[in-house]
């Protein structure tokens, strides 16, 4: 699978952000980061536009649900990326794909490919759910 596109990285375990680095290149997109804080994700996306991201959901000053609102506010799809279970997910963030740690290349095509997916037809709804 080949795919193109800026994906944003937010991953604070440095060998699990390298992996992702270089899974995402292998997989023909430009990687945006790896940001290990949410601080230094928003400053990545500050820079420019991003076609689809991948956050981890507690990094190192907190977690990453103000990324992903924000990405949600613009319309750019994105997947958590979590050692925890799905259920642990912010219920208005409900809808986003999850990457459950570890995860195998294979994985993460599939969500990079639902990611690009997305990005070029906006099937996926990842609007905020009542609770």
């Amino acid at each position: 699978m080949q795919f193109s596109g800026r994906v944003l990285v937010v991953e604070d375990e440095p060998l699990i952000a390298e992996m992702l680095r270089e899974w995402i290149i292998d997989l023909g997109c430009e990687v945006v980061g790896p940001a290990a804080t949410t601080q230094s994700g928003l400053e990545l996306l500050a820079e420019g536009p991003v076609n689809g991201a991948i956050l981890d959901i507690t990094v190192r000053d907190g977690p990453s649900y103000g990324i992903a609102k924000i990405l949600q506010e613009q319309g750019v799809p994105f997947a958590f990326a979590t050692g925890h279970g799905a259920e642990s997910i912010d219920p208005l963030f409900k809808n986003a794909p999850t990457l459950q740690k570890p995860f195998e290349f294979e994985m993460l095509a599939g969500v990079i490919a639902e990611l690009m997916s997305v990005r070029q037809n906006g099937q996926l709804d990842l609007r905020p759910q009542a609770c």
